[in-house]
């Protein structure tokens, strides 16, 4: 077994709202399958974790504008457990390198939309209480086995 770091983590975003879900997740958690630091060098990294909506669509119609409501961007969240093994010793080198991964990630896949993916620690707890039934989940694929099997123990 891999001494892992595991690290509880929030996503959030906004999306725009004809966004599947389920392929957000996805581009999320594979942004982490190989994460480098500051020398460069790639180490991998492995996100099993839940999306779903923060928000409802709110249909928005300028009052001078006879063309049909547009809807404005949605925000979106996703919670789970990032882990990896490598160079990387504290939580925050590892955030900072998965954060960097996941905003080139989400803008590649929906462009530029005003402001990157924010990403943050939070407490175990706070995914087991806070995600929803109805969340979407998705882990890193082609990961390291043993990182996923960490991982695992701790959902």
């Amino acid at each position: 077994m891999v001494n892992a770091l595991i690290v509880p983590v929030l996503v959030t975003t906004d999306l725009p709202p004809d966004t599947d879900l389920a392929a957000f997740a996805q581009v999320v958690a594979d942004a982490v399958g190989a994460l480098a630091g500051d020398s460069g060098t790639p180490y991998p990294g492995y996100l099993r974790g839940a999306a779903f909506w923060l928000d409802r669509p709110i249909a928005l119609r300028a009052s001078t504008d006879p063309a049909p409501a547009t809807e404005q961007l949605r925000f979106a969240a996703m919670l789970g457990f990032l882990s990896t093994c490598g160079p990387r010793g504290s939580a925050k080198e590892v955030l900072a390198d998965a954060r960097t991964a996941i905003r080139a990630a989400v803008g590649g896949r929906y462009g530029d939309l005003g402001s990157p993916p924010a990403m943050l620690a939070i407490t175990a707890n706070d995914i087991r209480e806070r995600t929803p039934e109805s969340a979407v989940t998705a882990a890193t694929e082609h990961a390291h086995p043993e990182l996923a099997a960490a991982t695992r123990l701790h959902i």
